[in-house]
């Protein structure tokens, strides 16, 4: 059961990842931007004295004799800009999920995996490389040896296989899909997933002792989460055009 929850939480948030690295970088833009024209204007008020005083004295005649004209009036406010309601935002980051993820037009299925390929290995090398040196130092508190690591990693190739197999069908399918926010067909996707690692699991038991597994377990190592993260995701067939 903690296998499914785990495999559950793990392609749910694979998925999400793409909308919260849009809402970061959203919440980025809006940091960078300008102070609004109410705070422009709240510091022009502050400083109306100061302005003032400065143009007077630009005004007047310097010690070299020259004249220096007047300042300009106060500086212009900028537009107010319409906040986004929630709804607003969602809309427009499925779009640009949409944009990023989905097939271009015209864009051939090599040609979508040359370009969606790299972000998926770029987004998950880290990781990936914490979840490969877990299992490492989880293998040797359970003192599983070469010969039992080698088979491990054997068996998981049809594990991966199931997976991908499981995972192009969902896309070919429209379960999941770049073009339109689906929770329901995420989840169950996520469903079956877990389902497909808890059966992963069990291949583990042929090759571990139990007493290695619970090891392994106690030491907070979960092989639906590796398997998850190990997956060659980079292999998935690409989703059909948007229609």
């Amino acid at each position: 059961m903690a296998s499914k929850v785990l495999a559950v939480t793990t392609a749910v948030g694979v998925i999400a990842s793409a909308y919260l690295f849009l809402e970061n970088r959203d919440l980025r833009s809006r940091l960078a931007k300008p102070a609004s024209s109410a705070t422009i204007a709240a510091a022009q008020s502050d400083g109306s004295a100061t302005t003032s005083q400065a143009s007077s004295t630009a005004s007047s005649t310097t010690r070299s004799g020259a004249i220096t004209a007047p300042l300009a009036g106060p500086t212009p406010a900028l537009p107010e800009e319409k906040e986004e309601n929630r709804l607003e935002r969602r809309a427009r980051r499925t779009e640009e999920l949409a944009a990023k993820f989905g097939r271009l037009d015209g864009e051939t299925e090599e040609e979508y995996r040359a370009r969606i390929a790299p972000l998926i290995s770029a987004g998950l090398a880290i990781p990936r490389m914490r979840a490969a040196e877990n299992r490492r130092w989880a293998e040797e508190k359970a003192k599983v040896t070469p010969e039992q690591s080698a088979q491990l990693d054997k068996a998981f190739e049809k594990v991966y296989g199931d997976v991908l197999d499981y995972t192009n069908k969902a896309i070919t399918d429209g379960t999941l899909s770049p073009y339109e926010r689906n929770v329901a067909g995420w989840l169950d996707y996520a469903g079956g997933l877990g389902g497909l690692l808890t059966e992963a699991q069990g291949s583990v038991g042929k090759i571990l002792s139990p007493d290695q597994m619970k090891l392994m377990s106690q030491s907070g190592f979960e092989w639906g989460e590796y398997l998850g993260l190990s997956a060659p995701w980079e292999k998935l067939t690409p989703p059909p055009p948007r229609n």
